[in-house]
């Protein structure tokens, strides 16, 4: 037998502001969400709004020894906590397993800096690099970019003392950590989890590993449907944001007296190999997996690279015919391990709301990883 399986927490802070409500107003409102020049490379991001870090982390020490990314996924899973009636419950909690979508810390831009300029001039670069390395990072950097601190920083603030599991991998992190938590809900495993990820782009390093590849874009806000292909035009602005869902069993819901905000679906993860026409073919493929899926509405998590953003558009016109598609780049930009959390937050809100029955959130990796995400009404 397969357990139903229902949303009842909602957690999610990024450029929109905070909560679902904020979201989901700004996404009907229609036009875009705010975009400003990250302050040391120049190039666009979604920023996330001021936070009174407070509500959510309140001790000040706790906030200090967070960077920043894990501290979004902290206050984006007390809010998921608080809107599923949990956060005062320690033995709910105790028994609450959490899934957390993670990508590495960040860097020490000062002695980065300094070591790229000794190395100009060094006589030995490869020995200055590793001399430098080991003798000017403090160790507690690299205790701090460990992602399964997100996790454990959510465990001390908030209780959440169950069993925890962390993905890296980018976008597919995401999706594999609701396809997991629900997975294993409905097959009994367990009854109640928190599941979500966070991620911070207002960061230097962050468009510099992107450009890299030529995933960016630099010419500030446009569409995601009308990002073109040429260099500097097509590709992803980088999101500051974190996403927390909480999943239980309908039959867990009910007996504690929580309210099913929407039906969360069996999530379908795919990972084939990106070349031309790999996107279409593995929505085609994913699609039947969904069940009956008529969505009237689908949040994509589409990227605006070209061309796999166009593949999704054309696989979802087949597939969704009649369905309003928002793209979640626009309104929140592209937030890497949290893109699946967010978009199916926000699809969960849209059923919580009933502003829409039935919507699928998307997730097109900006280098490999397809994922969906289905939400519908509960009975």
């Amino acid at each position: 037998m397969r357990r139903s399986v229902v949303v009842t927490g909602i957690g999610i802070v990024s450029a929109l502001g905070e909560g679902i409500e904020a979201h989901l107003a700004a996404i009907a409102a229609g036009g875009h969400g705010p975009v400003k020049a990250e302050p040391l490379s120049g190039y666009p991001v979604h920023a996330v709004t001021p936070l009174e870090w407070d509500r959510q982390i309140p001790k000040k020490s706790d906030q200090r020894q967070m960077e920043a990314w894990q501290r979004l996924g902290c206050y984006a899973a007390g809010l998921a906590l608080d809107a599923a009636g949990a956060k005062e419950d320690p033995a709910l909690k105790g028994r609450m397993q959490l899934v957390v979508a993670a990508g590495g810390g960040e860097r020490d831009f000062a002695v980065d800096g300094q070591i790229l300029t000794g190395l100009r001039e060094a006589a030995d670069p490869g020995a200055y690099l590793n001399e430098h390395l080991l003798s000017d990072l403090r160790p507690t950097l690299f205790l701090a970019q460990l992602s399964n601190l997100a996790a454990g920083n959510i465990a001390i603030v908030h209780g959440v003392t169950g069993a925890s599991r962390t993905f890296m991998g980018e976008e597919s992190a995401g999706v594999e950590a609701l396809r997991i938590a629900e997975a294993r809900i409905a097959a009994g495993q367990v009854d109640i989890m928190l599941a979500g990820g966070s991620y911070n782009a207002e960061r230097p390093d962050g468009p510099l590993i992107y450009e890299l590849g030529g995933f960016v874009r630099r010419d500030g806000f446009a569409p995601v449907a009308e990002r073109g292909d040429a260099v500097g035009e097509a590709g992803f602005i980088l999101g500051s944001a974190g996403a927390f869902l909480v999943l239980e069993s309908e039959e867990h819901a009910a007996a504690r007296g929580a309210k099913a905000l929407a039906r969360i679906e069996p999530v379908v993860s795919v990972r084939t190999r990106r070349e031309p026409g790999s996107v279409s073919q593995a929505f085609g493929e994913a699609w039947p997996k969904l069940g009956a899926a008529r969505p009237d509405r689908v949040i994509s998590g589409a990227t605006g690279i070209a061309p796999i953003t166009a593949e999704e558009s054309a696989a979802l016109d087949l597939l969704a015919p009649g369905a309003t598609v928002s793209h979640l780049g626009d309104f929140i930009g592209h937030p890497m391990e949290a893109s699946a959390p967010a978009a199916a937050a926000v699809a969960a809100g849209l059923v919580a709301s009933g502003a829409a029955r039935d919507v699928v959130a998307t997730s097109v990796g900006h280098r490999r990883g397809e994922g969906l995400v289905r939400l519908t009404a509960p009975d």
